[in-house]
């Protein structure tokens, strides 16, 4: 008789977004129907990737599709694929790079760390990240001077709400690549609604994570040029062994694009507006606290919770509150960016209503 995994009997209310030490994010029914199918059968894994790739490429409106182990290999293996084209001895050389092509120009502001440094990211594939500007800003004539390099291979733009200082100029900096043949590589991790727009902007590889707000299994998704996607395939026979998609992950994306055709977009951000409306309605007359919607900084289709605390009048500070919710039972995970300006920010997205009732009542517990 098979052993069952147990899960940890404690149970989890996250109100922190996807958040990879939580799991990332739940997936549909039919998702996890379809990756169960696909762990009972043999599959042809490049069949599926074409497949994948019509199916990536239709949602988005880019050239191709392919599918990684996550969106960080895919940070790693689009920076191969811009130094290595579908060359077999380029590949098998990396990451070794004499000869190539091989720095990154990367705004400093954009040198996000999601659980290690991106420049991490970069190094893994023999690339040098070159830094421009800092985390102030990086004007686009910073840019083009490090772009005109000869030795450069890429222009990595990073879209998340982890960016520092001022926007950069997404379509200025692009067509600087533009005008030195260099392509743009844009990691969007949690941006699986804006990837027809960012492929529309002029990314000629954009990565997305599969297992965000897609709710697929483990994937890095990577939409762009069809000479760059079969470039990124090609690193399967190289440094991108490790990095592969399983057949599970494929055919759980798949169906997750497919259950993300048949959503409908406005009545999903309705119901998102109105979760956090009623939680804010909640919690606004508490003593000490300020109850705000707040907007996505990426511009995300959805707001979140944002919690002011008055140390000076609340029972609690911001740090108490969520060591509190976490320590609970169940536990509740909040984010906790803006601790040290006495905020807390909640998502909603992932909870559906009764959660949300246990995590008013907490919360209205602690701060009453």
């Amino acid at each position: 008789m098979p052993r069952i995994h147990k899960f940890s009997e404690r149970r989890i209310i996250n109100a922190r977004g996807p958040y990879t030490p939580l799991g990332v994010s739940r997936s549909p029914k039919p998702v996890a129907s379809a990756v169960f199918q696909a762990l009972l059968d043999f599959a042809d894994i490049s069949a599926l990737q074409d497949e994948a790739s019509i199916v990536l490429s239709n949602y988005a409106g880019s050239g191709a599709g392919t599918v990684v182990h996550c969106a960080a290999a895919g940070i790693t293996l689009a920076i191969a694929a811009a130094m290595t084209g579908s060359d077999p001895d380029r590949i098998a050389a990396l990451p070794y790079t004499a000869g190539l092509r091989h720095r990154v120009v990367l705004p400093a502001g954009h040198a996000v760390n999601y659980g290690h440094p991106i420049e991490q990211a970069i190094r893994l594939s023999g690339a040098r990240p070159v830094l421009v500007g800092d985390e102030v800003s990086c004007p686009v004539t910073a840019i083009a001077k490090e772009i005109a390099h000869s030795d450069t291979c890429c222009l990595l733009l990073v879209v998340s709400r982890l960016t520092k200082g001022a926007p950069v100029d997404f379509d200025a900096a692009i067509k600087v690549a533009r005008e030195n043949n260099v392509p743009v590589v844009v990691d969007g991790a949690a941006q699986i609604f804006k990837a027809p727009q960012l492929i529309q902007n002029g990314a000629d590889l954009l990565i997305v994570s599969g297992q965000k707000y897609l709710g697929s299994p483990t994937a890095g998704l990577v939409f762009g040029r069809p000479d760059l996607v079969s470039a990124v395939r090609a690193q399967d026979r190289g440094i991108g062994r490790g990095m592969k998609a399983s057949k599970e992950a494929l055919c759980g994306v798949i169906e997750a694009i497919e259950q993300w055709r048949l959503r409908n977009d406005q009545l999903w951000a309705k119901d998102q507006v109105d979760k956090v409306n009623r939680f804010v309605h909640r919690l606004d007359k508490l003593h000490g606290v300020t109850a705000i919607s707040e907007p996505d900084s990426t511009d995300a289709p959805f707001p979140r919770v944002c919690l002011e605390i008055d140390p000076n009048r609340a029972r609690l500070t911001a740090k108490a509150l969520a060591n509190e919710l976490k320590s609970g039972s169940p536990s509740i995970w909040v984010m906790d960016h803006r601790i040290a300006n006495n905020e807390v920010l909640m998502e909603l997205v992932p909870l559906g209503p009764d959660e949300i009732d246990v995590l008013l009542d907490r919360v209205v517990e602690l701060l009453s």
